[in-house]
């Protein structure tokens, strides 16, 4: 068991120092855990970190899945095995640059609903929650031989809210399901932080990346005895799309680290190790204040943090720097250090077709709903994917821009099937116009969902449509909308095409209708028939489009890196697994990682949708390509 004195944490009835890692195992395939965790060892570090996503394990209302992937009790078992202890944040809110900070995007639905408060319906469903994960935790506590020391009520709350009679419903849910090990908080070293997240009689801890020693002494007037730590101690940062790379000096984190430990303080290297946000599950920052405005931040595909432990495992200075830092006040392991990993020979994917994804909406959901104006992707049961909207506009009209009230995040709009342009939530006035003959003409609307806010005050970030479409002042009614959560591609290639992964991340709010077989209406009041497509269909350049690509190796299956930079912006799959998201030039992200367990040795498959500009060639690289560094001077 893990406990603390007036003065240090204590285990085993011993003086004890945390020097922890953070590595989510929900960002690493379930194939490198041990590698990674055995990194993570060699660093130095007596504890590793994670968060658990209510939105990653939830599969419905009520249900959770917790295997393959998600198999966390096979992830601390392992952490174990390699004598680590474990500490676990179960959220029901866990930022982490997480798509809608781990909550279950379907909230959004609910009228009313408050986030992360005492409101009663979200408490009920944080309660629904923690019958599901609590289960999985107990048998893993310390205190029943399991490795888990230490369990985290809510996450940086204070950041949020002040809600003192949530907070004590986290604390109560937590202990009345029988979590027995030591409860914390953690909390920005500012006093409105603290004060709104701390819970009286738990250990409070800090969130800093610099200046520690300033830091730790705001938190000692909230934290009066007890051990201090730092619980997450910031040694990088994240990348959004249309910034650098941020890195942060070797030198000045080791140091800042050094001067960390010299207090006695404890600590959580976040991230030590950063791994992948792949599918669709990286979140986004929002720099507004309202809902509307400009100010939409997605995070990129890549999590590598610039940690010590890089994406794709490789042990960075940074990793060598900190070890002989940690050295300095714990044992370090006397086992060599773990060898890199093997890489493929870089080469180029062979092309073998294209089909416009207009052409193949049929194939890819089921049947379009009939609503009287857009709804939202949360209000069709969608999570995540695209989302397409059709209606018709009566002519003859002149040229009158059409706009978008409430985009999220990205639309891509056609006339009559010809691109008419591309509205995007960060320029919420413009509008693209559009001239109506005698005839009318179809309006289709595609939406490119990106990742949920997931931190900030304005985590209800709706996907789709949410208010409104109008041309001139006219707003538009009678819509056909399909959602395309893109979780099977096989409707694409036939029965034989696509399979999906062993450890194939889901939607865990996906249509019920979407292997329904589709309506052949094609358009409101026109009734165009839909046209059977495959992937040899060519597509119109500045089309949205499949693109298919094979490659088979000549050697075992290693890590690789797509090379998207002769594309635009898009997803990509390997052999039916979503890497993730891309966005060439905005960057800074070129390649995507293709860890060497998606691989196959007689042949693999490589999909990419292409939304704006599509390239020719895919090569595939043994190096990552993360974009333009710039260093980060964390405060």
């Amino acid at each position: 068991m893990l406990t603390h004195d007036q003065d240090a944490f204590r285990r085993a009835d011993r003086p004890h120092r945390i020097v922890s890692g953070a590595l989510h195992y929900f960002r690493v395939h379930p194939d490198l855990w041990e590698d990674r965790l055995r990194r993570l060892r060699a660093l130095g570090a007596n504890t590793v970190d994670t968060y658990v996503p209510w939105n990653f394990h939830e599969t419905a209302p009520g249900k959770a899945d917790f295997t393959g992937w998600r198999d966390l009790g096979r992830f601390l078992r392992t952490a174990q095995s390699l004598g680590l202890d474990a500490v676990v944040r179960p959220g029901p809110y866990i930022c982490a640059e997480w798509d809608f900070g781990g909550l279950p995007a379907r909230l959004l639905a609910v009228d009313g609903l408050q986030l992360r408060c005492s409101d009663p319906r979200f408490q009920a469903e944080v309660d629904g929650w923690f019958d599901l994960v609590v289960p999985e935790l107990l048998p893993l506590l310390a205190g029943r031989g399991g490795p888990v020391v230490a369990v985290q009520i809510e996450n940086e709350y204070g950041s949020y809210g002040n809600d003192s009679r949530y907070r004590a419903h986290i604390e109560q849910a937590l202990t009345e399901r029988g979590v027995d090990c030591l409860l914390f908080t953690a909390d920005g070293p500012e006093d409105a932080m603290l004060q709104g997240g701390t819970v009286p009689g738990r250990l409070a801890t800090a969130t800093f990346g610099a200046r520690p020693a300033e830091r730790l002494k705001v938190l000692r007037r909230y934290q009066q005895t007890g051990p201090l730590a730092a619980m997450e101690f910031w040694i990088g940062w994240f990348d959004h799309w249309g910034e650098d790379h941020h890195v942060r000096a070797v030198e000045e984190a080791a140091a800042s680290l050094d001067e960390l430990l010299a207090t006695g303080a404890s600590v959580n290297l976040y991230m030590a190790h950063g791994g992948t946000n792949f599918g669709f599950w990286a979140g986004a920052n929002h720099t507004g204040s309202r809902p509307g405005e400009a100010g939409y931040e997605p995070t990129v595909t890549s999590y590598d943090y610039d940690a010590p432990i890089g994406e794709a495992g490789e042990l960075t200075p940074k990793f060598h720097a900190f070890r002989e830092v940690i050295g300095k006040y714990v044992p370090l392991p006397d086992a060599p250090l773990p060898e890199p990993l093997p890489r493929i020979i870089p080469a180029l994917a062979v092309p073998a077709g294209t089909v416009p994804l207009l052409a193949a909406l049929d194939r890819l959901g089921g049947p379009p709903v009939l609503r009287a104006a857009p709804e939202s992707m949360e209000r069709l049961g969608q999570s995540h994917g695209l989302i397409h909207y059709r209606t018709t506009v009566t002519g003859p009209r002149p040229a009158m821009p059409v706009r978008i009230d409430g985009l999220g995040d990205r639309a891509y709009v056609f006339a009559d099937g010809v691109p008419l342009g591309v509205l995007d939530r960060n320029a919420p006035d413009e509008g693209l116009d559009l001239a109506v003959a005698e005839d009318g003409v179809v309006l289709d609307v595609l939406v490119r969902a990106q990742g949920r806010v997931n931190y900030g005050p304005l985590l209800d970030d709706r996907k789709g449509i949410w208010r409104g479409v109008r041309h001139g002042h006219q707003h538009l009614f009678e819509w056909e909308i399909r959602p395309l959560p893109l979780t099977d591609l096989t409707g694409l290639t036939g029965p034989t095409g696509l399979t999906a992964p062993a450890y194939a991340p889901h939607d865990a709010s996906e249509d019920p209708t979407r292997d329904a077989r589709p309506s052949a209406a094609h358009g409101a009041g026109h009734g165009h028939q839909t046209t059977p497509s495959t992937l040899a269909i060519p597509a119109t350049p500045a089309t949205p489009a499949f693109h298919r690509f094979t490659h088979e190796p000549a050697h075992a299956p290693a890590d690789g890196f797509v090379d998207v930079s002769d594309w635009g912006t898009g997803l990509v799959w390997l052999n039916g697994f979503l890497l993730g998201h891309y966005d060439t030039p905005r960057g800074p992200q070129r390649t995507l990682y293709a860890p060497g367990p998606l691989w196959r040795t007689g042949g693999n498959e490589i999909i990419v949708l292409e939304l704006e500009r599509p390239g020719t060639r895919l090569p595939l690289q043994d190096q990552p390509d993360l974009g333009r560094p710039t260093v980060v001077t964390l405060q």
